[in-house]
């Protein structure tokens, strides 16, 4: 993920701080898994104290949580990007793609703060939004029902994608999840002109 961070902005300014340890998290994901990660070890990474380390993060989860958020937003904006959902969906995953690495540790180390869960509450709440200000009114407790199956559903594909139990493109990935859309929910985004 790139950012607008100048060395001597570092610093000062509480998010390029953040994202240098992301970086550094990163660095160390690439050797070991994040139950073997230390803070001491993202610190030296980083070049920079535990003092400062915990001014911006809890804990190393903290840290993942936050840059996974950032990245989940950003991938949220790219798939806004998109008239349809399928449009949407492929910007999402080919934005997702380029942190691939990130994401693939950080769900193989899904234990701590749940990252499916969370994403699953974004992932509904950004097709909640969608349909009610389409329909300006709120969702049905049917149809609540109906996209909290099919986005654990999405979720989980995703996360075979991004693990490698299941190969293809983004392209195939959203295209295989608007066809395993629930009728309903289907005929509903095809009504709102979302599919």
């Amino acid at each position: 993920m790139e950012y607008l961070c100048d060395s001597n902005a570092y610093g000062k300014n509480t998010d390029c701080m953040k994202y240098r340890l992301a970086d550094a998290m990163k660095q160390c994901m690439k050797t070991a898994p994040v139950e073997k990660i230390t803070v001491k070890e993202i610190v030296e990474a980083c070049g920079i104290t535990r003092q400062t380390f915990y001014r911006n993060f809890k804990d190393k989860y903290d840290l993942i949580n936050w840059y996974f958020d950032k990245i989940l937003l950003e991938s949220f904006e790219h798939m806004g990007e998109g008239e349809t959902i399928y449009e949407g969906l492929v910007n999402k995953f080919c934005y997702i793609r380029q942190e691939k690495m990130f994401f693939r540790v950080a769900f193989k180390n899904d234990d701590q703060n749940c990252l499916r869960d969370h994403d699953f509450q974004l992932i509904l709440q950004f097709y909640t939004e969608k349909i009610e200000q389409n329909t300006q009114r709120q969702i049905s407790d049917r149809v609540r029902f109906l996209l909290e199956m099919y986005c654990h559903g999405s979720i989980y594909m995703t996360v075979q994608w991004l693990l490698g139990q299941w190969k293809g493109t983004p392209e195939e990935l959203a295209s295989l999840l608007v066809a395993a859309m629930p009728e309903e929910l289907s005929a509903m985004f095809k009504k709102l002109k979302l599919l």
